[in-house]
């Protein structure tokens, strides 16, 4: 079993910054990649970005050169930073792994809240 614990998400005025943190933790031998995905009210669960073990990145045209997704393959940890955060943006955002223990599975984290108020 693998868990994916998520933190530094909380309210922010727009235009400001959060960084977001994600750290994996169980039955792990490697994990492929890592992504962070978000959902709106009302809206379907979206990737922002993802990195994988290497450390190629893809964002979501809408956040690229705005937020940069990083990773400490030590710590099983990805982070995303997020900066001039629009209103729009609120959303729960959710951590995603690609952990490989003698067969690759998938897991989500319970997600945490970002608010960005006008």
């Amino acid at each position: 079993q693998v868990q994916l614990v998520e933190s530094g998400g909380g309210l922010v005025q727009a235009g400001g910054s959060l960084r977001l943190s994600c750290a994996a933790s169980g039955s792990i031998l490697s994990i492929n990649s890592m992504g962070w995905y978000r959902q709106a009210p009302g809206k379907q669960r979206e990737l922002v970005a993802d990195i994988t073990s290497g450390g190629t990145t893809n964002y979501a045209d809408s956040v690229a050169g705005r937020f940069t997704i990083s990773r400490d393959n030590a710590k099983n940890t990805v982070y995303l930073q997020m900066n001039s955060l629009m209103p729009e943006e609120t959303a729960v955002y959710y951590c995603n792994a690609e952990v490989y223990y003698y067969a690759f599975n998938t897991y989500w984290g319970q997600g945490t809240q970002v608010t960005v108020s006008s």
